[in-house]
């Protein structure tokens, strides 16, 4: 089974500065961790890289790395970090980023900015000028900023764009497990009304503090999948931010007094649960697992090969 994984991120914090790392998250992560991280059983694995929050004048120095860490770490298009508000600044900024052939979107990180922001006269001069370039959108929000991507997808109807980790929407944990909230589906559901809109299964376990189980997140998978239908869905495994949480058992390395840690098999579990619960559902997974992220990225793709349920059982050939 081909797994494209729409949402990976990779990290040097002694080559670039970024001021959010801690914890758990605060070392290196790039190609060599990534290989331990790699998706078991799966037969063809590919990524997208998003841009990690390094600080803003590093943007491009961002882009310059990973470039060069491409082929090694099987990313097969990046998504550059941008201002999108600042007029000539961002039109030069998008300028520099054309250079970089694996270029394909951005993404300005809207879940700490004001509310509103996507909607102001410069935010939308930058998307335009994004738009013309062909190039994506992805928007990372909280569940509460869900209407301004709505807003935004209707005033430049033009621009794709592909919602992150699923507007972030609040989900418990496995022990304490949350609804889907109405509220949220309902915005969700507005914004999938625009046709260019897709929405990645992403973050879910990231929104659990990394306390999470499939039952708890189906109700969200089951609300992203009737408002955007199964074509408009792409799986991301958020690593590793999305794998830290509580010791998986038999961690040899569990912190003795219980604090978050990584969790080596998290990004597998993440992609296999998405499996087995589109499988359950009747959607194509592969369409879900590689397809559809690929034709939003604009990224070649193979002919799909294996089979998801020899996938799932480990079924190596």
């Amino acid at each position: 089974m081909r797994v494209l994984d729409s949402h990976l991120h990779l990290w040097r914090p002694d080559l670039l500065e970024y001021t959010w790392l801690e914890g758990p998250l605060a070392f290196e992560f790039a190609a060599l961790e990534l290989e331990h991280a790699r998706i078991e059983g799966a037969t063809e694995v590919g990524a997208v890289f998003v841009q990690a929050e390094c600080v803003e004048s590093q943007f491009l120095d961002e882009v310059r790395w990973v470039t060069g860490l491409a082929r090694e770490a099987g990313v097969k298009a990046i998504v550059a970090g941008a201002r999108l508000d600042e007029g000539a600044s961002t039109t030069a900024h998008l300028e520099a980023l054309a250079e970089f052939g694996l270029v394909v979107g951005v993404r300005h990180l809207l879940q700490g900015e004001h509310d509103g922001l996507a909607a102001t006269p410069a935010f939308i001069a930058g998307v335009r000028a994004l738009a013309a370039r062909e190039w994506t959108f992805d928007a990372c929000v909280r569940a509460a900023q869900l209407p301004d991507i709505t807003a935004l997808a209707a005033a430049v109807p033009e621009l794709r764009v592909v919602l992150d980790h699923v507007g972030k929407p609040a989900v418990g944990t496995a022990s304490a497990p949350l609804a889907p909230s109405a509220q949220w589906v309902s915005d969700l559901t507005a914004l999938a009304q625009h046709p260019n809109v897709y929405c990645k299964l992403s973050g879910l376990p990231g929104e659990a503090g990394g306390d999470w189980d499939a039952a708890q997140v189906t109700p969200f998978l089951d609300a992203a999948a009737a408002a955007f239908g199964p074509e408009r869905l792409m799986w991301g495994s958020d690593w590793p931010v999305s794998v830290i949480g509580p010791a998986e058992p038999g961690d040899p390395y569990a912190p003795a007094d219980g604090a978050p840690t990584y969790q080596p098999t998290a990004r597998t579990r993440w992609a296999q649960t998405v499996a087995a619960w589109a499988t359950s559902r009747g959607h194509d997974v592969d369409a879900i697992l590689w397809a559809n992220a690929a034709r939003f990225y604009g990224i070649d793709s193979a002919p799909r090969r294996g089979g998801i349920l020899g996938w799932l059982r480990g079924d190596r050939s």
